[in-house]
């Protein structure tokens, strides 16, 4: 049997990085950076698709600086916005399903409880408002899809707020923190995890006419705040023998108004994953369990 052909784009970013080690049984992997499949440049999505000619497309790549996106708007949308619908379009010719990635941003942070995939979008920054431009795109585009909607993405690759928590923990003795922002870390480790189950699903599915695309939640679960996180990775930190001069006692609470961004954030987060669980057959672990995991890796 000829291996199956599984594109990834964005290699070198946080769940890109973790995809290639989980699909990697799954079938022959193509991972491409930047240089394989600019997103910023529509002929190199076509001109890869095309040569590759993949079974699988699974797009992480993205235009993730949220702040710089209020002021570079044109690359944020040709990345965000415009991409997906031409992977897409591509894929649709290959007959080639479609994996793609978007946020919690896609919301404005008004509701009491975790969003359902079924509640009105309304992005509140341009990054929000391409990523939500690029599952419409996708969406439209004719092909096979899924898309996952997380948030707050960490892992032991790549930049994130983790690793500069851990970074500011160590060079100074009082952080502060925002503390009326809610949602769940989710490690990218996670997201890999959970994109290889489905996967592998796809693959097995006899009638794939009645196999559950769509846009899913993918989250993990339980609920905190970006200064309860904090406390929590400084806590853990120390407990694993990371040498920190910040201590969980001063990590202190601010207000996001305190902390003014270029980007607005939404103030509630959280997302119901209770539509990804039932499809898929999934219990998602909590957010604690990702931190510790990825801390271990960063404390070897």
């Amino acid at each position: 049997m000829i291996p199956k052909r599984i594109l990834i784009t964005g290699c070198n970013g946080q769940v890109g990085f973790e995809l290639q080690r989980t699909l990697a049984p799954m079938g022959a992997v193509i991972a491409l950076d930047r240089q394989g499949m600019n997103l910023a440049n529509p002929d190199s999505v076509r001109q890869a698709i095309q040569t590759y000619r993949p079974d699988v497309i699974v797009n992480p790549a993205a235009y993730t600086a949220v702040d710089k996106a209020e002021s570079d708007r044109e690359t944020a949308h040709a990345v965000n916005g415009s991409a997906p619908g031409i992977i897409g379009e591509e894929a649709a010719k290959l007959g080639a399903l479609v994996i793609h990635y978007s946020t919690d941003y896609v919301y404005d942070g008004s509701k009491v409880g975790p969003y359902l995939e079924t509640d009105a979008t309304r992005p509140l920054s341009v990054y929000g408002q391409t990523k939500l431009a690029g599952e419409l795109a996708l969406a439209e585009s004719g092909a096979q899809h899924l898309i996952f909607r997380t948030s707050w993405v960490f892992g032991a690759h790549g930049s994130n707020f983790l690793k500069t928590v851990l970074r500011l923990a160590s060079e100074r003795d009082e952080l502060k923190i925002v503390a009326d922002q809610f949602g769940a870390p989710t490690s990218a480790g996670l997201i890999a995890e959970v994109t290889a189950q489905v996967l592998g699903s796809y693959r097995s599915e006899s009638d794939r006419d009645a196999f559950p695309l769509g846009t899913y939640h993918l989250a993990a679960a339980g609920t905190t705040s970006w200064h309860e996180y904090a406390r929590y990775v400084v806590e853990q930190a120390s407990a694993a023998g990371l040498n920190l001069r910040a201590t969980p006692e001063t990590i202190h609470p601010i207000p996001a108004a305190d902390y003014p961004m270029p980007a607005p954030r939404p103030t509630n987060s959280r997302l119901d994953c209770g539509l990804l669980e039932k499809a898929f057959q999934l219990r998602l672990p909590s957010w604690q369990t990702g931190v510790k995991e990825v801390l271990d890796l960063i404390s070897r």
